[in-house]
């Protein structure tokens, strides 16, 4: 099984698949909550379709662009839970990025760490003198 996730915009959306084919899917207005509440999402989203994360064999997760906070929440997550359960993980742009990374996962071109995709520099405001 691979679990799935965009965390680009207020409303994240969860995928679980099975054999290359979406078997499952959420979608929950996290909009600023998603760092008190991703974990629990995922373990009801998990539990709803009578899995674990034990039972995880990849994750793709989508990179951006997208929200500042909310991609490197989700990635930090995905990025922690990969390193822990010892999966590979995959993180992908653009409007096919769930198809591209489960690919990827399929042809073990994965990443080592996932970094998210801002879509523009960053304002970095510059100390007063």
């Amino acid at each position: 099984m691979i679990l799935a996730i965009d965390t680009s915009t207020s409303e994240c959306k969860m995928f679980l698949v099975r054999d290359s084919s979406v078997v499952a899917d959420k979608n929950w207005l996290a909009e600023r909550r998603l760092a008190l509440e991703l974990l629990e999402q995922l373990e009801t989203f998990l539990a709803e379709n009578n899995c674990k994360f034990e039972d995880i064999k990849g994750l793709v997760i989508f990179r951006g662009p997208g929200s500042f906070t909310g991609l490197r929440i989700g990635i930090t997550v995905f990025n922690a839970l990969a390193d822990s359960l010892a999966v590979p993980i995959v993180g992908e742009v653009g409007g096919d990025w769930l198809k591209v990374g489960i690919e990827r996962l399929a042809s073990n071109k994965v990443d080592a760490i996932v970094l998210p995709e801002y879509g523009m520099p960053p304002h970095i405001t510059q100390p007063k003198k």
